[in-house]
Parts: C-alpha cells; structure tokens; sequence
C-alpha cells in the first residue's frame, strides 16, 4: 500500500526581531520526515512551540515550507502554484482548537455547512440542504439545528459542526490542531470517540496534533514526538508509552493520568 501522505526533510524558518540581537531565523521545522497510509491516524504530540502548528499549516497548503516535500496522492504540493494549491486544500482540511474563529457568526449552521459544498458548483439547492442534514446526524448533532447560530451551541457541539463542515467537502485527509484541547473532559472524550467512528465508517486518514499524549494513543495507530522542530521518537502507541526512548517523550508521559492499556485495545481515557 502506498502512503496518502509522504513528507521528506520538511524545513521552515521565521524571521524573528528582537532589541537585544536584532533580526534572527527561528527554525519551526528542522528535517520532518514521515508517512501516513490512507484510513490510519498519525498523531503529532509535543509542547507548545515544538513545530506542530507550523507543520499541520504546511501540510493543508496555509504556509510553505523552506525546503523539503510534501507528497500527496503522488505529487509534490510544495512545488504546486496557489491555484493547484487551493484544489489540494479541498482535499485537506485543517480544523483548528477554536471553532469560534473559523465559523461565521452570522450564518446559521445550514449556511456553513452549505457554504463549502456550494463552492463545487456541480450541486443544487436542494442536494446541498439535504447533504447538510446528513453530516450534522453523522457529527451527532440534530439536523433540526440548521437554523440556529454557532454562539447558540456548546463548545463541543461547535467542534462537531467545524467537523462536519470538514467532512462535507469529502476530504481524503483530515487535520485537528489541538481540536479537542480547548473542551471539558468529558466532551473531549465524546469527539474523540466520534472521530474513531467516522474513521471506521468513512475510512478517513487523520492527522491529530496535540499535547496530549493520553488522547493521542487513544486514537492515533501511530505517534510521532516533536521537539524544537523534530521529530524525536516515533512508533505504536503501545511501544511509546511503554518504552519511550526519548526524554521529551518521558516528560510527556509523566504527565499523562494512569491508563489502562493492553497491546489489543485503544488505552481507556
């Protein structure tokens, strides 16, 4: 099986000013190399600051990297000009910690969800309104909510339609930056297990950014540890929570709760 997604020696730098030293290169990326085969999830765990954002913006076309590649379904996206790169984000979607600031305020939920499936220009009014129906009951949510506004939801009901909003455009992959971060326990939990479904049911690829290394070996096939721009240790999640090699990887697991965990299930939030 061939990977969905191939990233080679994935450089990037920011420039950086300061009064003491003037003007410096921060390196957000320093030699990121993985792969993702299509229907498995690679997360993506470290500390703030570790190079994780800056990697899911390069991988969904929203920064280019200095140097390096990104191949996906068998091309090389850092080469592509904004308007390939505008078709790849169709196919990539990036759902950010805050679905506040990504959903409009002024729509109701049926218009953003109506929204991107407009822009394909081959539905109608009709099929889009119905599509819509269908992937808020898919995220759990009531499809009688289409008229109400995103600041009449929960945090998490808001997180499930930035999710659905994802899927409605029919992704081959799917990224969450700290997207469960910002939710109670208890909530983070729910969406996290609904995500584990519609993988099953959808055969999305995911991509989970998080500090949380408990949440990432809950859903992720495999996780890879970032730490001032790489990756530092990656493997299964049984082989990183029990034998970490790496002291990032250690410090992270000191503060993860207990879990229960055996080599045939998902550890238990």
């Amino acid at each position: 099986m061939q990977p969905l997604l191939k990233v080679e020696n994935l450089n990037k730098t920011y420039a950086r000013r300061s009064l003491a030293s003037g003007r410096n290169e921060v390196r957000a990326l320093d030699g990121v190399s993985f792969s993702i085969f299509p229907g498995t999830t690679l997360a993506i765990v470290g500390e703030s600051g570790s190079g994780k954002s800056t990697l899911a913006l390069c991988l969904a076309c929203l920064e280019s990297p200095a140097a390096g590649s990104i191949w996906f379904e068998d091309a090389d996206i850092v080469k592509f000009g904004e308007k390939q790169r505008r078709a790849v984000r169709r196919r990539i979607q990036l759902i950010f910690q805050d679905p506040a600031n990504s959903l409009n305020p002024r729509w109701r939920v049926g218009q953003v969800l109506a929204e991107p499936m407009s822009l394909t220009g081959n539905l109608s009014r009709e099929e889009i309104t119905r599509r819509a129906h269908v992937f808020l009951e898919l995220v759990g949510l009531s499809s009688a909510m289409d008229e109400r506004f995103p600041a009449e939801l929960s945090g998490g009901q808001r997180q499930r339609l930035a999710i659905a909003r994802a899927l409605a455009v029919e992704p081959k992959l799917l990224i969450l930056d700290e997207a469960l971060s910002a939710l109670d326990c208890s909530v983070q939990a729910q969406v996290a297990n609904l995500l584990l479904d519609l993988q099953i049911s959808l055969k999305t690829t995911l991509v989970f950014i998080s500090h949380d290394l408990a949440m990432a070996a809950h859903l992720a096939d495999e996780i890879a540890v970032m730490n001032r721009g790489r990756i530092v240790e990656s493997g299964p999640p049984e082989t990183i929570l029990k034998q970490p090699k790496n002291d990032v990887t250690r410090a992270l697991l000191a503060a993860v709760p207990r879990m229960n965990f055996s080599q045939d299930q998902r550890p238990e939030l």
